[in-house]
């Protein structure tokens, strides 16, 4: 085993330890929630070794540093999920390896993810970002619709072609009522979350919490955690 691959697996340890031992405290099952590993900045030969030691589901969020890792990574048993914020620019790009965009917040990205799934012949499954540090119609400082946005963002992407609606997805906010209150936030998100399922039964996921809060996450009832530290180690700084 390389150095690399035996530090991964031992970081990937701890965290799936966390995971278990959040789920053992919140009374759930530890299939409950999926783990989704954050790869930004690092390189395809990390991804390669993840996906050795048994991982399913990474991330990235952007798409010039994405696309040609997919791409070299393309023969590998992974879900791709994008969580960055989204241009309209990059969409038809980011349909062609992202099985999940996590952080559709607004009805433009939606017309251009169903237009490019629809060229592409795919189905790009779907989450609406929720931005707490938003008003109720306002967008978040990194992303995100306001809570009051939802439903009718939900609506859009359960009616377009291409497209299938997921559920809900939230980063903790560092400003505004929820800020240093992941517990809450997540609380408020799931709350949100059993409101569009009202409307759309299948919109089951949660993604929400990452390495510093994914106990929080748990607790809440999140049915996805992003970790990316704790797992690859402190990011290197982009230049």
């Amino acid at each position: 085993m390389t150095d690399r691959k035996a530090q991964l697996a031992a970081n990937l340890a701890k965290v799936e330890a966390r995971i278990d031992a959040a789920c053992a405290a919140a009374g759930r099952k530890r299939e409950e929630v999926t783990l989704i590993v954050v790869t930004k900045t690092y390189p395809a030969s990390d991804v390669r070794i993840l996906s050795e030691l048994g991982v399913r589901h990474v991330a990235e969020n952007r798409d010039q540093d994405a696309a040609p890792k997919a791409a070299a990574c393309s023969d590998l048993p992974l879900a791709w999920h994008f969580v960055g914020q989204l241009q309209t620019n990059k969409v038809r790009s980011v349909v062609g390896y992202a099985d999940v965009v996590q952080s559709v917040d607004r009805s433009r990205l939606v017309a251009a993810l169903s237009k490019e799934a629809a060229r592409a012949q795919r189905e790009v499954g779907c989450l609406i970002q929720v931005a707490l540090d938003a008003d109720e119609s306002g967008r978040g400082a990194r992303g995100g619709v306001g809570p009051g946005g939802i439903e009718e963002l939900a609506d859009l992407v359960a009616g377009a072609p291409g497209l299938r609606l997921e559920g809900l997805m939230t980063v903790a906010p560092l400003t505004g009522p929820y800020a240093g209150r992941q517990r809450a936030a997540f609380d408020r998100l799931m709350e949100l979350a059993t409101l569009v399922r009202r409307s759309h039964p299948a919109a089951n996921m949660v993604s929400a919490g990452m390495s510093a809060d994914l106990e929080q996450a748990v607790a809440a009832g999140a049915t996805h955690v992003r970790v990316g530290t704790a797992v690859l180690g402190v990011r290197p700084r982009l230049g």
